[in-house]
């Protein structure tokens, strides 16, 4: 049998043991406060636009992470590092809670039209996602999704897990989520 070595925490202490003790903690702030004066701490941003369905419950349609304090490279004029993280979407025509049609592939061609919308609000791009994660109601219907999935990453396309989903929210055949990279070229539109 394997025994697992395990130091209590030091009294008053955050939760975490290591064999440091605090020293951990005291170089977690020393190094967050490096960052601060160098202006490298990381930032998020709340990204919402009009061009996808809004939020149907308290969550935001995307949230960019990255460098946006630094001036250099770290804001939506001048993009740089960062990653952005979207909410699943659904296949609802924006504006309204209907969706674009009843098959799979009506919902999945709307769900991808409002990533792509979400991800050119945060200065991105489908061409820059480089993980999807796509949830079905019924995998039955993954060869439909895929064809249409595939008009959308003709090439070089990001890595993605398929699941099946007991249910999706309004009743929707597929919900799709990304993460994408910031990206400088002309395929996002939220230039100034």
């Amino acid at each position: 049998m394997l025994q697992a070595n395990h130091t209590p925490p030091p009294a008053g202490g955050d939760g975490f043991a290591t064999p440091q003790g605090r020293k951990t903690e005291e170089a977690s702030s020393s190094m967050e406060t490096a960052a601060k004066e160098k202006g490298q701490l990381m930032k998020k941003e709340i990204i919402s636009t009009d061009k996808a369905p809004a939020a149907i419950g308290p969550y935001s349609q995307a949230v960019r992470a990255g460098d946006l304090a630094s001036g250099k490279g770290g804001s939506r004029a001048h993009p740089g590092i960062g990653l952005v993280f979207t909410a699943g979407q659904l296949g609802l025509v924006p504006g309204t809670k209907e969706f674009a049609g009843p098959d799979i592939e009506s919902q999945t061609r709307q769900a991808l039209d409002n990533l792509k919308a979400i991800l050119e609000a945060a200065s991105s791009c489908l061409i820059h996602v480089v993980k999807t994660t796509v949830y079905l109601a019924d995998m039955a219907e993954f060869p439909r999704m895929n064809a249409v999935y595939a008009e959308f990453f003709t090439e070089a396309p990001p890595a993605r897990s398929t699941v099946q989903a007991a249910a999706l929210p309004l009743g929707g055949r597929v919900e799709i989520e990304a993460i994408a990279m910031v990206c400088e070229c002309e395929n996002g539109n939220d230039r100034p």
